[in-house]
């Protein structure tokens, strides 16, 4: 994985003031430079400029970016940041069409497909990416990010110049992108987050390239398109085939996401999810004589402060001790302390550009780096329960048939320690409605489906499209801060696509949730874990987390220059840090309840602060 950032400007002839453009090439990227901390590079012409920071993991010596070819007298330039899976039969291709490659890299093929077969050619590709490619011959820029955008791009528009990059941050060291905020901002912040509308950026007049898309900018002006969309078909396989088929998708994704010049490692964090993909990847390795590296995360003092609940009935740790006893992995187990995860709360701000996921993000960042120690890759298994149905408002009916988005359904939740002001101001209600009905209108649907069904394939392509990239998102940063690769099979666009037209009935066969995927890989798993209830990623449970929350809050209350207590009522505030704090019904997704909110304020207010925004 690598930073790309870059600009264009058809008017501006960049080469008159040489110096200056390279050094604002030089700033984007060392602003991400966390991305790629291995090698550098920067390409300026006339009219665009193109930085880039690496994390060499494939052709370690011969992947250099920006990487140029030229054909016909017109020059082709790239900046890439991911991982592409088919190269091998691509090569073959571009091979017999006479292509001859000077590197093993994945760069080079993308960027020999791109003259070879054209714009549209990125259908061609499995894999996770964002690229910009300057197409000298036509004169064009061109931005693509992957279906299932497991990797950002950031934009803006300034006049006649465009500026991109992996992260907003790339983009607020040109000296035409500053950040602003206007009331959308906030409404984002306080109704939507920590997910984002698709294409919205938080920021003023900041976008992000929306997934399956691909952007062109030319002297006639900016176009952006989908080359990549779900399709809803009749589902014709039985159960049996169906098994067979997800089991046979499941294991090629996971073989094709093990080529790597690096070593790969693999998150286990004794969920079916990740227990799934570490055996895959533990079996690939042990054909050629390796084993294979995994690493669990908890928090210190979760142990003895565990409270069971309807999202989290059960600990990590006695499955992560199952794995290890079938199969040959060199473990490691990782704990955070309470100090620790709250003092990364900030920092989760500043890497993500935007407040997130609260503790998740925090307790992601550390771990991310404690792995980074040891290894360059992993694999996680992110993506598992949206596309198999694993997270409860896809069975139970109060959460499913939620009159709006079904993990954040309690708008009331999110504004219990809003002022008055900021509720009749911001009209989250509305904003929220109208965001949720734009959503639906985007659903593929079957005709004359019933009602249940229509519902469960709303829920599904919600999920998609807005949950999984908060957790996608997520993953990127957290990982990416330390130059670690995180790759994720189940989001394999061939996946994605098989996944959502089967029926519901299959995926919760004899109404065991997962059940296709439990019986796809129950060659794989011991029975203890491949029964086991569903247990998201865990939180801290100490109380020692929560008055520490509770006393920065108190610090930030008594603050008068704070900046976000424009938008909190003191009195509710008060009354919410003295009474005891709700883990069973959380505001967003199963792991943010009444500690989380109170993070997530912390967050917005040192957002506001490090941005100057509001």
């Amino acid at each position: 994985m690598c930073g790309i950032a870059g600009f264009c400007n058809f008017q501006e002839d960049f080469l008159t003031q040489k110096h200056r453009w390279q050094q604002v090439l030089v700033d984007m990227r060392e602003e991400i430079a966390h991305r790629g901390p291995d090698q550098s590079g920067k390409y300026l012409r006339e009219n665009v400029g193109l930085s880039h920071a690496r994390l060499s993991i494939r052709d370690l010596s011969g992947g250099v970016q920006p990487m140029v070819r030229r054909a016909g007298g017109a020059e082709y330039g790239i900046v890439y940041n991911g991982e592409v899976y088919n190269t091998r039969e691509l090569t073959a291709d571009l091979a017999a069409r006479g292509y001859q490659m000077e590197t093993t890299s994945d760069t080079e093929v993308i960027l020999c497909a791109y003259m070879a077969y054209g714009p549209s050619f990125v259908t061609r590709l499995n894999g996770i990416f964002a690229f910009a490619i300057w197409d000298g011959a036509r004169q064009t820029l061109r931005l693509y990010r992957d279906r299932l955008g497991v990797k950002p791009l950031f934009y803006a528009r300034r006049g006649e110049t465009l500026v991109f990059g992996s992260e907003p941050k790339a983009l607020f060291r040109h000296p035409l992108v500053e950040p602003a905020a206007d009331a959308d901002s906030f409404r984002e912040i306080f109704g939507i987050g920590p997910a984002r509308t698709p294409g919205c950026g938080v920021f003023r007049d900041l976008h992000e390239l929306r997934p399956g898309f691909c952007a062109a900018f030319s002297r006639d002006g900016f176009a952006e398109r989908a080359y990549w969309t779900l399709e809803a078909r009749e589902h014709t396989d039985s159960y049996e085939e169906t098994v067979e088929k997800t089991a046979w998708l499941l294991r090629d994704a996971v073989q094709r996401q093990m080529v790597s010049d690096v070593p790969v490692c693999s998150f286990l964090s004794g969920g079916i999810d990740s227990s799934v993909v570490t055996a895959l990847a533990s079996n690939f390795l042990e054909r050629q004589g390796k084993q294979l590296y995994t690493f669990s995360f908890d928090f210190a003092h979760n142990a003895e402060c565990f409270r069971p609940n309807a999202f989290q009935p059960t600990q990590d740790r006695p499955y992560v001790e199952r794995m290890l006893a079938c199969y040959p992995l060199r473990h490691t187990c990782l704990t955070c302390e309470e100090g620790v995860l709250a003092d990364l709360l900030l920092q989760a701000v500043r890497i993500r550009d935007l407040p997130g996921m609260t503790d998740v993000d925090a307790s992601l960042l550390y771990f991310c780096g404690q792995v980074r120690q040891h290894e360059k890759v992993a694999l996680t298994g992110e993506c598992a329960d949206e596309i198999f149905g694993g997270y409860p408002w896809f069975y139970r009916p109060e959460l499913l048939h939620a009159d709006g988005f079904p993990w954040s359904s309690d708008l009331e939740a999110r504004c219990a320690l809003l002022n008055q002001e900021t509720i009749d101001w911001l009209e989250l209600k509305e904003y929220v409605r109208s965001r949720y009905e734009d959503a639906l209108r985007e659903v593929p649907r079957l005709p004359g489906e019933e009602p249940e069904a229509r519902r469960r394939r709303e829920v599904s392509y919600l999920n998609l499209r807005w949950f999984m990239q908060t957790l996608l998102d997520r993953m990127d940063r957290t990982s990416m801060a330390w130059g670690l690769e995180a790759r994720v099979p189940f989001a394999d666009h061939r996946i994605v696509e098989y996944l959502y037209n089967v029926p519901w009935e299959m995926k919760y066969q004899n109404g065991v949730e997962k059940a296709l995927l439990r019986d796809a890989c129950g060659d794989l798993l011991p029975p203890e874990l491949l029964r086991r209830k569903k247990s998201p990623y865990p939180k801290p449970y100490s109380p020692v987390y929560e008055q520490l929350l509770t006393e920065r809050f108190r610090e930030v209350m008594q603050d008068p220059d704070a900046p976000v207590m424009r938008f909190v009522d003191p009195e509710k505030a008060r009354r919410f840090l003295e009474a005891p704090k709700d883990y069973g019904r959380p505001w967003f997704g199963q792991l943010m309840a009444g500690p989380q909110m109170i993070a997530y304020l912390l967050q917005v207010n040192e957002w506001m602060r490090r941005y100057q925004v509001g």
